[in-house]
């Protein structure tokens, strides 16, 4: 394992495959490298990239230094841009390409930043978060019920109950709760952007590299049609629905998407 030094002292783990311009890949809430689409969406690119894969802070082999900010993971980000040598793609996927976009805003060295399902809640039809979500999560992690939190989440993004007593009794429910405390940083990342009120047209107007907002065919119309909002919310997009994908995205649809775009803008 390779690492780097966050600003504020924690260790970030990550590692680089492949040959080529350098791409960094942004995990989803409860993702890690050993735990996620990441390592083979990484080598899916590695013929074209040098691929950075980075574990996000409280996650896999990086530190959980507190009190956590969504700044702090901005500068997590700006130190694994350092390490791919100061210039990258980014690709950010669900609350992973929140965080992208909130580090595009302030981060040099971003060539292009691609987007796939940022689970934003722009009318009623979405999964609208309550007010005190946050508080909720934090309370029952300080308590050290990281299975409450668990399936609090679960509920939340519409797991149904028969999938998730399934899931209890399954050994990736373990790995879950082993993360599961870092899901109050995911939805700090998130923002009110689960309120269910429609995208301040100037929210993002910093972020005005070329960005790639992609969404599931298969997805629910409420998270295409917050994705669609997003594309129109931000300075320059292409806007690209994956065929027969869902929120659960495989890295083998969204590989050549990533490298045709990526390729199109190689500066």
């Amino acid at each position: 394992m390779a690492s780097t030094i966050s600003k504020d002292g924690t260790v970030i783990g990550y590692e680089r495959t492949g040959s080529g311009p350098a791409v960094i890949l942004v995990d989803g809430a409860l993702c890690y490298r050993g735990s996620g689409p990441a390592r083979p969406l990484a080598d899916a690119l590695a013929g074209h990239f040098t691929v950075y894969t980075y574990d996000r802070r409280g996650r896999g082999e990086s530190g959980n230094t507190l009190p956590y900010a969504v700044e702090r993971e901005v500068e997590d980000l700006a130190a694994v841009l350092e390490a791919a040598g100061g210039t990258a793609h980014v690709y950010g996927i669900s609350s992973g390409a929140a965080l992208a976009l909130e580090a595009a805003q302030v981060l040099p060295g971003f060539v292009t930043l691609a987007l796939y399902e940022f689970p934003l809640a722009v009318d009623s039809n979405g999964p609208v978060r309550p007010d005190d979500y946050i508080r909720t999560m934090d309370a029952l992690v300080a308590t050290g019920r990281r299975g409450k939190v668990l399936k609090m989440f679960m509920r939340t993004v519409g797991v149904p109950s028969p999938v998730l007593m399934v899931m209890q009794l399954l050994p990736v429910w373990s790995k879950l709760k082993a993360v599961a405390h870092t899901l109050p940083y995911d939805m700090r990342v998130l923002g009110d952007t689960g309120s269910g009120r429609p995208l301040s047209k100037d929210r993002w107007t910093s972020a005005t590299l070329p960005t790639l907002v992609m969404d599931g065919g298969k997805s629910p119309q409420s998270m295409r049609d917050g994705m669609h909002q997003l594309a129109d919310v931000l300075p320059d997009t292409d806007y690209r629905t994956l065929p027969g994908q869902t929120h659960m995205l495989k890295p083998g649809a969204v590989a050549p998407v990533l490298t045709e775009f990526f390729q199109s803008h190689q500066r």
